[in-house]
């Protein structure tokens, strides 16, 4: 796997879950403890709001992570318009389409898609290649974080996912720290975390203990 194809630690925020310590400073130490990938997600965000966050992400991230925002194409497109250092997109089954976003953000953003079943990889497969960097395969166990979740799917569930996708794969939805060696063996690309890091007292030691797990 290229480094290109390593999403590793992935934090998904929540600004509810970070509290008063706030996004900014959460990103910031996790990334700090040795986080890779971090997606914005903030649902109830005006467009104004994400692209001011995404420009404060970029600077505490400072090209040590890849930076992605959850559903929010245009948001991506003006951020990138402004020279903020985005690196791409995450988008849900039900978003806009991943042809619009690579026509938008170009060759080189990342592109994420959502992807919890078999019809979902084999429409992935249909389209052409470099449309889509990674898929979010989950959820591995049922997770709070998202009550609309589709069944679990277990490690067993992932694994076999992984293994037909013609993309990456980056598990998320209820996923333990200790799964991440599990997930690793399995396949996976990345191993997505909301309140295992956004809750934490220590975001940074509990990244850094995360980053080692994927580095055995």
């Amino acid at each position: 796997m290229s480094n290109e194809e390593d999403y590793g630690i992935y934090l998904v925020t929540d600004p509810v879950l970070c509290g008063a310590r706030g996004v900014v400073e959460t990103v910031r130490l996790a990334v700090d403890g040795g986080v890779h990938t971090v997606q914005l997600r903030d649902k109830h965000a005006s467009f104004d709001q994400q692209l001011s966050q995404l420009e404060q992400l970029a600077a505490v991230i400072d090209g040590r992570a890849k930076l992605v925002i959850n559903d929010r194409l245009d948001v991506a497109v003006e951020a990138q318009r402004r020279g903020i250092a985005i690196d791409g997109v995450h988008l849900g089954q039900g978003d806009e389409s991943v042809l619009t976003a690579r026509e938008a953000l170009g060759a080189g953003a990342v592109i994420g898609l959502t992807a919890n079943t078999e019809e979902h990889l084999a429409a992935v497969a249909a389209l052409p290649a470099g449309t889509v960097d990674y898929v979010g395969v989950g959820v591995i166990r049922p997770t709070s974080t998202k009550p609309d979740h589709p069944p679990a799917l277990g490690n067993a569930g992932f694994a076999h996912l992984t293994a037909i996708s013609p993309v990456p794969t980056v598990a998320i939805g209820g996923v333990l720290a200790e799964d991440i060696a599990d997930l690793r063996s399995a396949g996976a690309a990345g191993v997505c975390f909301v309140s295992a890091l956004c809750a934490a007292e220590d975001p940074e030691h509990v990244a850094r203990s995360m980053a080692e797990s994927w580095k055995e």
